[in-house]
């Protein structure tokens, strides 16, 4: 009896060459489908990173400005943030510690931009941006600029 049962249980260890090509043809076809979708993915994981660093960027502008009584001004630019700036307006109750530890740049490589007062702020507030993927102001699609307007 016992030679029956490693008779049956060798007869039964391993995979034919039909089981295993329909495996193969099985990961192929998920492959195929799925791998293309993931590819278009590293932009919009750019574009979503990029508004995430605007956001924090513009919290601690408002710290800043909770402080000071005011926004930097573009010749003291985002500096403002992590050391006491030069000029005018004055930054009288400045934080010692900073706003921010370190300045971010974009996903893309490229310093965020920042104008005060704003070409696209709403009430004579700033605009904080970054170029998008081409690093040239305008754009479409990724290339499109991101910044505190954007949606």
């Amino acid at each position: 009896m016992q030679a029956l049962q490693t008779k049956s249980f060798r007869a039964q260890r391993g995979f034919t060459l039909i089981e295993i090509m329909v495996v193969v043809v099985i990961i192929g076809v998920l492959g195929a489908i799925v791998v293309p979708q993931f590819m278009s993915r590293p932009d919009q994981a750019k574009v979503t990173a990029a508004k995430i660093d605007i956001q924090a960027i513009s919290t601690a502008l408002e710290m800043y400005r909770l402080d000071n009584h005011h926004y930097p001004s573009t010749q003291q630019n985002l500096e403002a943030l992590i050391k006491r700036p030069p000029g005018s307006p004055v930054a009288r109750n400045w934080n010692p510690q900073g706003y921010l530890k370190s300045m971010p740049v974009d996903p893309w490589g490229t310093p965020y931009q920042y104008l005060n007062p704003g070409v696209r702020a709403v009430d004579g507030g700033y605009d904080l941006f970054s170029l998008g993927a081409d690093g040239v102001a305008g754009g479409d699609g990724h290339a499109a600029d991101i910044g505190n307007w954007s949606p």
